[in-house]
């Protein structure tokens, strides 16, 4: 059986496309820009964000069917800890330097501007 080596890109549709640049910048840098989506490089996986022709009924509700949340990866605390530090600096609210469950893995939590749950995970190798 051949199983896939990495994931490829993701596409989410987003209500706004300059609050989606403007936010998701400021976590991952300068997007390549198209009339029709965004694309954002991490490690070798491409996000792509796409105007949606609908308008989003209520609020994104993460634990309803689809995504719950996406996860970026960091390797080290001094990683996640400038995270933090430029989450705060680019005015995003976030939840701070968390430890999950386990009592070991740190990470931080923070809501897109349309309601999507992002995480910055520390996985050490």
């Amino acid at each position: 059986m051949i199983c896939p080596n990495f994931v490829d890109h993701l596409v989410f549709r987003v209500a706004d496309f300059e609050r989606t640049e403007r936010f998701y910048s400021a976590l991952l840098g300068r997007p390549l820009k198209e009339e029709d989506y965004l694309m954002y490089m991490v490690g070798d996986t491409r996000l792509f964000f796409t105007r949606s022709a609908e308008s989003q009924q209520g609020k994104y509700e993460k634990e309803k069917i689809g995504l719950n949340h996406i996860a970026f990866g960091v390797r080290t605390p001094k990683e996640l800890q400038t995270i933090q530090a430029q989450l705060g600096g680019s005015g995003i609210s976030h939840s701070g330097i968390k430890l999950w469950q386990d009592g070991v893995t740190e990470y931080i939590w923070l809501d897109d501007p349309d309601g999507m749950r992002i995480e910055f995970w520390l996985r050490p190798r």
